[in-house]
């Protein structure tokens, strides 16, 4: 269907829809932002193109991303880490963070219930969330530097 612009000219008519709904939650599209290094911002996403949001908890999500970093190829260099945490980074159309590797802005986002549906604790549809070692994550919150 097409309808007259401002200029008299026949544009595409587009609907308004925002992209975390153009899916259901029971087929998202999920970036995991493997993190190996806070301070020198080393990080490669995983992407996940049909996660059931509905019935995968985040126990479940650790655990296929965890098995998918072992196996998928360009992953090699993080299968030496510690992986333990999952957190919010940001959902479609969200608030996003001014530091490039993960907010520290709150910990509220933290993901620490592994047995919760990943629905119930916010994650939809072109959300992204960061996987990292707790561990490293406190000490650079402690002293956020960036070294190249």
């Amino acid at each position: 269907m097409t309808t007259l612009n401002g200029s008299g000219a026949d544009a595409p008519e587009f609907d308004d829809a925002l992209t975390n709904t153009l899916r259901p939650l029971t087929d998202c599209f999920l970036t995991i932002r493997i993190i190996k290094s806070f301070t020198f911002r080393t990080t490669k996403n995983l992407l996940l193109p049909h996660v059931d949001a509905t019935t995968m908890t985040v126990g479940q999500l650790k655990d296929l991303c965890r098995q998918q970093v072992k196996t998928a190829p360009g992953f090699k260099p993080y299968r030496t880490c510690e992986l333990d945490t999952l957190k919010l980074y940001t959902t479609a159309h969200g608030h996003k963070t001014m530091d490039l590797i993960i907010n520290h802005e709150t910990d509220d986002d933290i993901l620490t219930d592994d047995s919760v549906t990943l629905a119930s604790v916010g994650i939809e549809n072109e959300a992204e969330v960061s996987f990292f070692n707790r561990a490293l994550y406190d000490e650079y919150k402690a002293n956020p530097q960036q070294a190249w």
